[in-house]
C-alpha cells in the first residue's frame, strides 16, 4: 500500500509499513536488498491474538477469543491478516457445524476453527525451508478452496480423511477472521498464495478479490459452440458470449458483481434484474459509463418488466447467457424458458439441500441445445484474474462495500448478512480496537488509511 502503512504497533508487535510493503519492518525481517537485510532489526511477534473461532452449531458457538499466536513450521508461513471480508458462507457453516461438507466430521467441540475465507495478509514469519521462495513483507491473497489432501490433523477427520482431496481456508485451515493466520503446506503446496503486486491496492480491495473471483469462475464456465459458416467446423468458446444478450438476475452483492465482471465480454446488452427497485439502483449508478465504454446497452429493470425488455432487445430469440444470482428454484426453473437457442443457463445461486432439485425442460435441452452449468468458487487463476482486474481499474471494488469494523463485529455482522440488514460486503480490520460497524459507500484507499488510522 502506498504511504504510510495506517496499522500503528499493536502490543508488542511493531508493524510499519512506509513507501509500501518494499520497506516493510516487522518481525524477522528479510528485506529486500542487501544492506537492508543487514540492517534489518528483528522485532518479536506478540505471545497471542484476537480469533474468531466456532466451537459447534449455532450463534451461541461463535466466540472471538485470546489465543496463542500460532508458531509456523519449517515448511508454513505465518500472516498478519490485513483486512478480512464477512463472508455468508459462514452462516451455513454455523448452522451445519461438524456436518459440513468440507469438515468432514470435524469435532467443533473439541477442535474449534478459526474462520475467514475471505482476506489479504502479510507475510510476518517464514519457515526455514520456504525461505527461497517467499519474503517477510510480501502481501497475498489465499485461494480458500485447496485442492489439495490434509497434511495436519488427518485424525480428525472421518476416516482419517480418506478419500479427501480438498481443504478450506476457514474451515478446516486457519481463516482470515484473527489478527494473524498460519498458512499451511497444502496452501502452498496447491499454488493457492497470490502475491498482490500492486503496491497502491487498499486491503479491502484484495480482500474482495476471492468474491470477485467466484464470478469470474462461474462465467468462464460458459460455453457457446460457434461456427463461422454452414460448412466450417465447430469451435468451442468459453465465457459469455460476445456482442450478445446477458441477462443477470438478483441485483445483490453477488449479483453486482456478476453484473460488473460481466462487461469484460462486451455483451451488446447486459439486463440486470431484480424484485427491488433500491437494488438496481446500484446498478444505475455504478455501471453505465463503464457500459457504455464496451460499447454494451445496461438494462436496469425490476421483474415484471423482464421478460418484456429481454423479448424486445433480443428480437425474440431470448438471452445467451443467464446468471441466476438469486437461491429460487421457481427462477432457475422459469429461466431455461428465457434462453435463446444455444443459450446457456448458470445456477449460481445455491439451493438449500433438501430443496434443490428443479424441473429440467428436455425438449428445449434437445431441440434449442440450451446447456445449464454452475459452478462452487473458483482457483487461484480467478484469484490472480481479479487481482489483475483491480489493479487496471477495470473493477471499482469500493463500489461493492458495505459497512467497516473491527473483528468483534463478526456476530453483528453475520447477522445483518442473515437478516438481509446490509446492501453490499462488511470487511473487517482484525487489528483494530473496539469499532462499531459504520457505513463504507464507495470506499477508498484514502478511506480506509483514514479509518484504520483513527481506530488503530
Amino acid at each position: 500500500m502506498a504511504g504510510e502503512s495506517p496499522f500503528r504497533r499493536l502490543d508488542d508487535f511493531g508493524a510499519v509499513m512506509k513507501s509500501g510493503v518494499a520497506n516493510f519492518r516487522g518481525p524477522r525481517v528479510r528485506a529486500h536488498s542487501k544492506t537492508e537485510r543487514d540492517n534489518a532489526v528483528s522485532e518479536p511477534l506478540p505471545s497471542h491474538m484476537l480469533a474468531a473461532r466456532l466451537h459447534g452449531v449455532g450463534f451461541e458457538n461463535l466466540h472471538v477469543e485470546r489465543v496463542p499466536v500460532p508458531q509456523p513450521n519449517d515448511d508454513q508461513l505465518l500472516a498478519r491478516v490485513d483486512a478480512a471480508g464477512v463472508c455468508a458462507s459462514n452462516l451455513k457453516l454455523i448452522a451445519q457445524g461438524s456436518d459440513h461438507t468440507f469438515l468432514n466430521g470435524w469435532d467443533l467441540a473439541r477442535y474449534p476453527i478459526q474462520l475467514g475465507d475471505e482476506g489479504c495478509v502479510t507475510v510476518v514469519a517464514v519457515g526455514k525451508n520456504l525461505s527461497n521462495r517467499f519474503e517477510i513483507g510480501r502481501r497475498y491473497c489465499i485461494q480458500p478452496a485447496v485442492d489439495h489432501p490434509p497434511i495436519n490433523h488427518r485424525e480428525r477427520y472421518r476416516n482419517n480423511g480418506e478419500g479427501m482431496s480438498k481443504v478450506a481456508v476457514g474451515y478446516t485451515l486457519p481463516g482470515h477472521l484473527a489478527q494473524y493466520l498460519l498458512v499451511s503446506e497444502e496452501i502452498i503446496a496447491a499454488g493457492c498464495l497470490l502475491p498482490v503486486t500492486d503496491s497502491g491496492m487498499p486491503y479491502f480491495a484484495a480482500a474482495l478479490a476471492e468474491p470477485i473471483s467466484c464470478a469470474i469462475s462461474a462465467q468462464d464456465r460458459h460455453l457457446h459452440i460457434q461456427q463461422s459458416g454452414p460448412d466450417a467446423p465447430r469451435e468451442p468458446k468459453l465465457g459469455l458470449l460476445r456482442g450478445g444478450v446477458t441477462m443477470v438476475i438478483g441485483a445483490g452483492p453477488m449479483g453486482r458483481m456478476h453484473a460488473e465482471a460481466a462487461l469484460r465480454y462486451r455483451p451488446r446488452h447486459l439486463i440486470v434484474v431484480d424484485l427491488m427497485q433500491s437494488r438496481l439502483q446500484w446498478i444505475e449508478e455504478a455501471l453505465p459509463a463503464r457500459a457504455r465504454a464496451v460499447g454494451c446497452e445496461l438494462h436496469a429493470v425490476v421483474s415484471e418488466q423482464a421478460v418484456d425488455l429481454l423479448h424486445r432487445v433480443s428480437k425474440g430469440r431470448g438471452a445467451d447467457d443467464i446468471i441466476v444470482a438469486v437461491a429460487s428454484r421457481a427462477v432457475q426453473t422459469q429461466a431455461q424458458q428465457w434462453l435463446a437457442k444455444g443459450g446457456v443457463l448458470n445456477l449460481f445461486g445455491g439451493l438449500k439441500k433438501g430443496d434443490h432439485v428443479i424441473d429440467l425442460d428436455t425438449l428445449r435441452v434437445h431441440y434449442d441445445e440450451i446447456r445449464i452449468c454452475g459452478s462452487s468458487g473458483g482457483s487461484p487463476a480467478d484469484i490472480a484474474e481479479t487481482l489483475r482486474m483491480a489493479a487496471a481499474r477495470e473493477l471499482d471494488v469500493g463500489r461493492h462495500m458495505s459497512m467497516v469494523g473491527s473483528l468483534d463485529q463478526i456476530g453483528r455482522a453475520l447477522e445483518m448478512v442473515r437478516n438481509t440488514e446490509t446492501d453490499g460486503k462488511i470487511v473487517l480490520y482484525p487489528h483494530l480496537r473496539h469499532t462499531p460497524l459504520e457505513q463504507a459507500r464507495n470506499w477508498t484507499l484514502g478511506d480506509e488509511q483514514t479509518f484504520v488510522k483513527c481506530h488503530a
